[in-house]
This record gives C-alpha cells, structure tokens and sequence, in this order.
C-alpha cells in the first residue's frame, strides 16, 4: 500500500499519496489562486495546472510539504506568467487614487477585496504570499520566482497604490513596504 514519501498503490491510474494531497489541500490551493486571480474560472485554470505539474513531479518530491510548496510555486508562477503574456489589464479599472471614493455601503473587507484587484498580479501574488499565507520574504520570493529585492520592490509598489486607496484604518503604516 502507500510508503513512505506518498508513493505507493495505484488507484484508477494516480498514486494514493497524490490523491490525498489533492483531497487536502486543494481548497487551500484554490483560495491563494482566486485571490492571486481574482476570478474563480481563472483561479481553478491555475489550481488545475499546478496539480498537473506537481503530479508530474510527484515521484521526487518525497513529502507533503515539498508538495505543497511545489503546487503553490507552480501556482504562483504560472499566473505570474500568464499576466505577462496578456499585459496587465486589472480586473477593476485602475482610476487615479484621488478620483476613488469608497461608497458609503460597502465593508472593510469588500473594499480591500476591490481595492486588490487593482494591482497587477505580481504585486497582488507578493500581497498574498506575505500576508495571506504568512510566508518569509524568502519563501514567497521562492514561490514567485524571484528574488527578495524584487519581491520588496512588488511589495512597495503594491502598498503605494493600496495606501491611498484604503487609508491606515485597513492597512496600517507599519505594514513592510
């Protein structure tokens, strides 16, 4: 039956550890993709290309937490480049941060959520990582494919046009960045 490292029986074609891998952390998987995305249809484009990679690497991968951090790397990468390949065309339209008034009906968190979609999806994924999924810089520049200073640079760029957006309530001014 299954060894150690998830490797083990074949069920209907797929390894027994890579099925329970999905079966548990396929939901976080797809929460980080629709807030990296900030659509569903997109979002679950991205959990299922993650998961193809990571089957595909399954045999030297050797534990669920490589797993993971190979998915969400995966993930994260390949909605980074994808981005690139269309150009950036935010899901909100950007106005200038003076012109966007918050309406009087809507919550902190509805309003930080549209406020999110402003930004491109690097610095949205650097957001994301740092502070949804409480990553090290190190391990979201991992994840993103770059380096800790160009993560920093995502991350202030990201914060310059959110702090005007949001104000301190929402994000306060000791946030990185």
């Amino acid at each position: 039956m299954g060894g150690a490292g998830g490797e083990g029986a074949v069920a209907g074609g797929v390894s027994v550890g890579f099925a329970e891998f999905v079966a548990l952390r396929s939901p976080a998987l797809q929460r980080t993709a629709y807030l990296i995305a900030g659509e569903v249809s997109a979002a679950e484009d991205l959990v299922h290309e993650a998961l193809t990679r990571t089957y595909l690497a399954w045999p030297r991968l050797h534990d669920p937490y490589r797993a993971e951090v190979y998915a969400r790397t995966a993930l994260t990468t390949t909605a980074i480049a994808g981005s690139r390949r269309r150009g950036h065309h935010p899901i909100v339209p950007v106005a200038e941060p003076e012109r966007v008034v918050r309406p009087a009906d809507v919550d902190d968190s509805t309003w930080l959520w549209t406020c999110l979609l402003r930004l491109p999806v690097g610095q949205r994924a650097a957001i994301v990582l740092l502070h949804y999924e409480d990553l090290t810089e190190r391990e979201a520049a991992e994840t993103m494919g770059c380096g800790i200073r160009a993560l920093r640079s995502q991350v202030a760029d990201a914060l310059t046009t959110l702090r005007p957006l949001v104000g301190a309530t929402l994000l306060p001014q000791q946030v990185n960045g």
